[in-house]
């Protein structure tokens, strides 16, 4: 209960003691009014805590003022709390602990600190086990967290949870990395906040190659993203089809953007109107980019070209959670846009939306606003859009499915990093991610993905020159809107207690440990009833029904997990191809074992080649979908290829799902000693999980949905 109901009880109790022993035990009629509480007053202003911390950016001291409640009021609570008490009612979850299923109420003494002393008798031995905790507090390492720093600490100060800046001697509930998953590869236990493989599968062209795969499967789906051209794989292939493309129509004139592979923060982008105006590759080294169809039709306010930064919550991998900030950010060229040509190809402050490129431009303004400057917050452009008559709510669900779709096509190759660096059994940490995604809208308010960030910016200030070569750094409002409650929110979604089922939930009744849980999550009610509303709004699994059919290629990844057979590898070998076309009963007559090592030879020099700094020899998930995409067509000469992918993937499926029941039925034959099995040359798990049942209960809804759907059309909330 809280602090001001125990002392009134207590209080009560106490001067009820003495008149029952000498009066019959009768209560007195009006307790003795208790004494006020002290009311914690608002934070400070955005504004003070900016002169405050100006010129430096750790973390402000927010400074609380205290206050007195009114007499009357508490008077009145106290008898209204009083009556409450000698019926051994229940106040609430957050004032009263009481044992479910009984009358009893958990009582003991209140100690300044607020947390509660458990009964003891004479000789200072505990009474029972019922022993109520104060809750403890969540640790977080911030050592390796690196810019995003002090809106973490921000957040942590919010939450009142313990921050080891310095790292931790023992476990800490959750790690913050700045930049990879492997800044500290010590990690047993705990949550950490990025995922192994992020950062590879976020480079542009793994990310082309991605949502390539599904545009092949899903070409009206997957529209939103611009059509792309790996360098220099791919060169040929550009100069063709632009050539052809202008022999069509010579009144065409379209232009490209060219993103090298690795770039960031605008490093290395530039515009080009023919394939021959691509820069030359310096020295030996051959630098890797991608060229995209350049937008040329832009939605633009104040006549200026803006992208938007939302900020995405990847909670899970299995089971796949999403969540996505209901805040986000709009940042603006400084230049007014005019369709390129090649006069206005290299004005960057006109077509780069780019926040560290345009911060150096002389018109960026900085703004406390957050309707006004080059940085704003997306609401106030959306609000801005709606009074013209836009329909922002269809807006914000093209949005919200165009990031599900992208999430769903990363994730296949997620799960193979996830379990190359953590194999099932081995002791490690949980991941979550904030992903950042850049989104542009088009005149038509369509979106289109830009990129997508593994490593969002998360600073709260900007650097300001004051003077000639003085710099200082400046608190940014908008910033602090948004990032703060991202990180404060991710936060409060991974609470390691919070995840924690109940005892009594799970049993039906309450245990002793169901009740030390209930008592100490009292001070964590408190607190978040204290906090804002969460910002971060779940669209995965809610959205599972409309989006559940998109995800093929992750069931190809599942069958690809199976056959590697080596903890920590991310390749099939040869002998692990082989097993999974016996295993399938794929070969036949016309397709011998000799050409599946054939095929497996082909397609593996080519990605080998495709991927030269790769450090394992064998095929990977990539070129895997490939053979698999030939072995549908293959066999299914007569279907569209997502329908051939389709009947091999639930070929493949019965196949081993039926193989995994024979396996385990020899093992428990074995085990008895009746009739052993053979020696078997792979052991393979029985493919009855979960999540195989909830693939083959919706196979047959996925069938109708690719064959009789169009198009992917998200109906979503806002």
């Amino acid at each position: 209960m809280s602090e001001h109901y125990e002392k009134v009880k207590v209080q009560l109790e106490e001067q009820m003691k003495a008149p029952a022993e000498d009066a019959g035990g009768e209560a007195p009629a009006d307790p003795p009014p208790a004494p006020a509480l002290p009311a914690t007053a608002p934070a400070p202003s955005r504004s003070a805590r900016r002169e405050t911390s100006r010129t430096s950016v750790h973390p402000r001291n927010r400074s609380k003022s205290r206050g007195k409640a009114s007499s009357r009021d508490t008077n009145a609570n106290v008898r209204q709390d009083w009556d409450k008490c000698k019926g051994l009612s229940r106040l609430g979850s957050e004032q009263m602990l009481q044992i479910k299923g009984t009358g009893k109420i958990l009582q003991g003494k209140t100690e300044t600190n607020g947390s509660k002393e458990e009964d003891r008798g004479e000789n200072g031995k505990e009474k029972g086990s019922r022993v109520v905790q104060k809750r403890r507090s969540v640790t977080v390492d911030t050592s390796k967290a690196k810019t995003s720093l002090e809106a973490l600490k921000l957040s942590i100060k919010q939450l009142k949870w313990k921050e080891f800046p310095m790292g931790r001697r023992t476990a800490c509930d959750i790690y913050w990395h700045g930049v990879s998953f492997h800044d500290n590869e010590n990690i047993v236990s705990g949550q950490v906040n990025k995922f192994p493989g992020m950062i590879e599968m976020l480079r542009k062209i793994n990310l082309s190659r991605a949502v390539r795969t599904m545009q092949e499967l899903f070409p009206e789906e997957y529209n939103f993203y611009p059509r792309s051209w790996i360098l220099p794989d791919e060169y040929q292939l550009f100069s063709t089809q632009i050539r052809l493309l202008k022999d069509n129509d010579s009144t065409l004139k379209p232009t490209f953007i060219v993103k090298p592979d690795s770039g960031s923060q605008g490093d290395g982008i530039y515009l080009i109107r023919d394939p021959a105006d691509l820069r030359a590759f310096s020295g030996a080294q051959v630098k890797q980019a991608v060229v995209q169809e350049y937008i040329q039709k832009p939605l633009l306010i104040d006549k200026l070209k803006f992208d938007i930064r939302l900020y995405v919550l990847v909670r899970s991998l299995e089971p796949l959670e999403i969540y996505i900030a209901k805040e986000g950010l709009s940042r603006f060229c400084t230049e007014p846009y005019q369709e390129p040509s090649q006069k206005n190809l290299s004005h960057v402050f006109m077509h780069l939306t780019n926040y560290s490129l345009n911060i150096h431009s002389g018109n960026f303004v900085h703004s406390d606003s957050c309707s006004t400057g080059s940085k704003r917050t997306f609401s106030s452009v959306l609000y801005r859009l709606a009074s013209k008559g836009v329909d922002i709510k269809k807006v914000w669900s093209d949005i919200i499915a165009l990031v599900i779709k992208t999430v769903i096509a990363l994730v296949p190759e997620l799960k193979v990093f996830y379990q190359a660096d953590i194999p099932p059994g081995k002791p490690g940490p949980t991941c979550f991610q904030i992903l950042g995604f850049d989104i542009l809208l088009m005149k038509n308010l369509k979106p289109v993905l830009l990129e997508v960030n593994a490593n969002p910016s998360m600073r709260i200030e900007h650097e300001q020159e004051v003077s000639p070569g003085v710099f200082e750094y400046v608190p940014s409002p908008v910033d602090e809107e948004v990032k703060v409650g991202v990180i404060r929110d991710t936060l409060r979604l991974m609470d390691p207690v919070q995840k924690k089922p109940h005892m009594a939930n799970l049993l039906g009744g309450a245990s002793e440990e169901a009740i030390a849980v209930e008592a100490g999550s009292e001070e964590r009610v408190r607190l978040v009833e204290s906090l804002p509303s969460l910002c971060l709004k779940q669209v995965f699994p809610k959205y599972m029904k409309q989006f559940n059919y998109l995800r093929m290629v992750e069931r190809i990844a599942d069958i690809f997990l199976r056959f590697l057979g080596v903890k920590g590898t991310m390749k099939l070998g040869p002998t692990g191809f082989r097993t999974f076309i016996r295993n399938c009963k794929l070969s036949n007559s016309s397709f011998t074992m000799a050409s599946v090592d054939i095929l497996y030879i082909d397609i593996t020099r080519r990605w080998s080649g495709m991927v030269p700094d790769s450090r394992e020899a064998g095929m990977g998930l990539q070129a895997f979908v490939e053979a698999f995409f030939y072995l549908a067509a293959r066999r299914f000469k007569a279907l569209p290829l997502r329908e051939q992918v389709l009947s091999l993937l639930e070929l493949c499926e019965s196949a081993l799902e039926g193989q995994g029941h024979v396996e385990k039925s020899r093992a428990q034959k074995q085990h008895s000693g009746i009739n052993p099995a053979p020696p078997h040359t792979t052991a393979l798990p029985a493919l009855n999980s979960p999540a195989t049942t909830r693939r083959h209960q919706d196979s047959r809804d996925q069938r109708a949905d690719q064959t009789l759907r169009p198009s992917a059309k998200a109906n979503v909330e806002c």
